[in-house]
């Protein structure tokens, strides 16, 4: 109940133009993202964006620190920030980018997925579902500007956008390695990774849980640019206008030609993929091996 209260009252404040909530920037004006004057940074707790309406984007900067986990909250402070660019018509794209760093998203919470009852997975899973599909099939040109490390749900987001930039450092690997975990990348991870990357590629790629260094993710398509971790941004913009210059409707329509029949698989079959979710998350095997491995974890922050 707390928490649904407390989302109720984040949304109504981020509908409320350009308001900062608590924990943003105070005070920011200027050039926000690229050279807009006085608009002021917006957002929540965890996520926080950069507006610039002159040039028709902005920038959307996830901070839920340590690694960007996709907690409940989290997920639906990203769909509120985007559903707030989208229905704004000065807005044409977003470049999505991390304030934690060396991270850009370390995927799902397992805190979301380990010791809850089935309704609280079911309603983890429906946002996760959510944050897809409004990513996969925004109105807005989507840059990935991936500056950390991104597995599974964190590959995921970056593989929702329209394009992406990797910084060239090894230790920035990305993959879906849910196999690593025990856990099975559902239809709909696998039908994203397969359009990117090709089906032999995805395949091997999903069964032994890999994650690849910023050459090897070039070299299979995962990602469309390397560059050195300090440019990551600047590059970010530079794509950012090669697509907007293409006109928004003929983009848009075609877009929608491309992602809508993955995404509609997903539609259709939405309520069984949230009960095969809470079926297999809440096996003793399962919860046995998030125990496990969150237990690992946090003997390595000790």
């Amino acid at each position: 109940m707390a928490l649904a209260v407390g989302m109720r009252v984040l949304t109504r404040s981020l509908l409320r133009p350009w308001v900062r909530v608590p924990g943003t920037v105070p005070g920011r004006t200027g050039p926000a993202a690229g050279g807009g004057d006085g608009v002021r940074c917006f957002g929540s707790p965890r996520v926080l964006v950069e507006p610039d309406p002159e040039a028709g984007f902005a920038v959307m900067k996830m901070r839920n620190p340590p690694v960007n986990s996709l907690s409940l909250e989290f997920l639906t402070e990203l769909l509120i920030s985007l559903e707030k660019l989208e229905s704004d018509k000065a807005f044409h794209a977003i470049i999505l980018t991390s304030d934690c760093p060396g991270i850009f998203s370390a995927g799902l919470d397992l805190m979301e997925m380990c010791g809850r009852d089935p309704t609280h997975y079911a309603e983890y899973w429906k946002a996760v579902q959510q944050l897809w599909l409004r990513f996969y099939l925004s109105r807005l040109v989507v840059i990935s500007a991936i500056n950390g490390v991104s597995p599974a749900g964190g590959c995921l987001l970056a593989l929702s956008s329209d394009y992406r930039v990797l910084a060239d450092n090894p230790k920035y690997a990305i993959g879906l390695n849910e196999t690593l975990l025990g856990i099975i990348a559902p239809f709909w991870f696998k039908d994203t990774l397969v359009n990117t990357v090709g089906h032999r590629t995805a395949e091997r790629a999903l069964q032994l849980g890999l994650l690849f260094p910023p050459s090897e993710a070039l070299q299979v398509g995962m990602v469309d640019q390397v560059v050195p971790e300090d440019q990551v941004q600047s590059v970010a913009r530079s794509v950012l206008a090669q697509w907007l210059a293409i006109p928004g409707h003929a983009r848009q329509l075609t877009k929608s030609l491309m992602r809508k029949p993955t995404a509609d698989r997903l539609l259709k079959e939405r309520d069984a993929d949230i009960q095969n979710f809470v079926r297999f998350i809440s096996r003793d095997a399962i919860q046995k091996a998030l125990r496990v491995y969150l237990e690992k974890l946090k003997q390595k922050k000790t």
